[in-house]
């Protein structure tokens, strides 16, 4: 299976001459400098869940504001089998490969979380792509590991995967590997080098991964339950990895400040030890760095839990997604309970300073409709653009979860929305004329989950 061939002419939406040879660009500057406007976004829509009988589905949706289908979805490619839940997915290459010649940014690797399912997707035609191959859960089985979650490329042309369970669903979790052909390769890992896993990001310059942990699959497919997390059941530790020898080197206990560490995200110039964790159900944001050979991890946001009528307890902001400028100035991050998404100034990592903010959604969000549509959740998955002036996000974090926090995302589907960014004055200001519904989508309204862009995005990108 060859990635050597180009976009069609019009649509590429990719650099033109980057002074190397492979995919990407060859530092975050250039992402920035060179990359043109997004015209489009590929998003996850899913069924699980709800009422609707229908398998779930990659949705292109425009985002070119002088088109005449601008905030539709525009094409969509429905997956051959039912109840995968789609969730996190990445590329076949991206920036860290910028020096493969005749490897590109091409394929799309899209695993469904419940049903251990793999698919790859072929966006040579960015408007209208087409699966070219399904690993079947078998395949992945047979290494012992379940429940994929965050795919990204390896600088050689692999494709690693983030595994959250057993065969049984059961832990301990691992990684998975793919060789260029999308090919199973077997466990990247010794076994037994970690329990629990969620997401992760390398930094190959410093030799270094990094690992997050949610809990095994049998515990957090059904919904939440807080009984499990005093039974220890949920993660709250930091895994540090040798990147080559793929051996845990350092694990940081985070105890109570760092229950359910989600999102990991280095800071994009590969120069660098500092990033961010966003620790979920503890409402903190964690910096992490390393000094004097040892990695080291404290809280330095933390979002404070609000008393609700229809709440026994104090309710958390639960901190579901994290992200970092490509000029490596700002964090965002979206708190989904609460109804809230923020950008910090991390000019200093160590001490972030609040920028701006928007309320919106969730329990608490002052705006809770968009171009009279209801928003019933608060936002989740957060993605940026490359200049780092345009923050979309969507609404649906996991279904069963969905169903129990705002069970009305099954019945009106969720939402994908924006916020124009100034990042000279740091400032959020939501463009009330963008909405995509997922709750208009046919067969029945569904769900809204990651969104990635066709030339690499500041959740999928790494660099060496």
């Amino acid at each position: 299976m060859s990635d050597t061939q180009s976009p069609p002419e019009g649509d590429t939406e990719a650099h033109d001459d980057h002074g190397h040879e492979g995919p990407g660009y060859a530092t975050p500057q250039a992402a920035i400098e060179e990359a043109k406007r997004e015209k489009t976004a590929y998003v996850m829509g899913l069924y699980v869940g709800t009422d609707v009988d229908a398998s779930d589905f990659l949705a292109v949706v425009d985002l070119d504001p002088e088109s005449d289908t601008y905030s539709e979805i525009v094409d969509r490619i429905d997956m051959p089998n039912r109840g995968d839940e789609l969730h996190h997915f990445g590329w076949n290459a991206c920036s860290s490969s910028c020096h493969m010649d005749g490897l590109e940014r091409r394929h799309l690797v899209i695993p469904g979380q419940r049903s251990s399912r793999i698919h790859i997707v072929d966006t040579k035609d960015r408007r209208n792509p087409e699966i070219t191959k399904v690993i079947e859960p078998e395949e992945v089985f047979e290494h012992d590991l379940s429940a994929p979650h965050t795919v990204h490329c390896v600088p050689d042309g692999e494709i690693l995967i983030s595994m959250l369970g057993d065969a049984d669903g059961d832990l301990p979790g691992g990684f998975l590997e793919l060789n260029d052909d999308f090919e199973v390769n077997g466990r990247w890992e010794p076994p037994g080098e970690i329990e629990m896993n969620y997401d992760y990001w390398y930094q190959p310059r410093q030799n270094v991964m990094l690992s997050t942990e949610w809990a095994a699959p049998k515990t957090y497919y059904p919904g939440f339950d807080l009984e499990d997390v005093e039974n220890g059941k949920y993660g709250q530790r930091l895994h540090f990895w040798d990147w080559e020898a793929g051996t845990v080197e350092q694990t940081i206990d985070l105890g109570e400040e760092g229950l359910i560490p989600l999102e990991a995200r280095f800071l994009h110039t590969p120069e660098s030890t500092h990033g961010f964790v966003g620790a979920a159900l503890s409402s903190n944001i964690i910096h992490f760095a390393e000094k004097d050979g040892e990695y080291h991890a404290e809280p330095v946001i933390e979002f404070k839990e609000r008393e609700h009528e229809d709440w026994d307890i104090p309710v958390p902001a639960l901190t579901t997604d994290i992200l970092i400028s490509m000029d490596d100035r700002y964090l965002f991050g979206s708190n989904w309970i609460h109804g809230e998404v923020w950008m910090y100034d991390i000019s200093d990592p160590s001490n972030p300073r609040k920028a701006d903010s928007i309320s919106i959604g969730g329990l608490f969000g002052d705006i809770q409709a968009v171009q009279g549509r209801e928003l019933n959740a608060g936002p989740q998955m957060l993605q940026l653009s490359l200049d780092g002036e345009r923050l979309y996000w969507t609404s649906s974090l996991f279904s069963s979860w969905d169903n129990q926090f705002f069970p009305e995302i099954a019945e009106k589907g969720s939402v994908m929305l924006k916020a124009d960014v100034n990042p000279r004055k740091g400032t959020l200001s939501l463009d009330e004329d963008f909405l995509v519904d997922f709750g208009d989508c046919e067969p029945g309204p569904a769900r809204a989950h990651e969104i990635r862009w066709p030339d690499g995005d500041c959740t999928s990108d790494v660099w060496q």
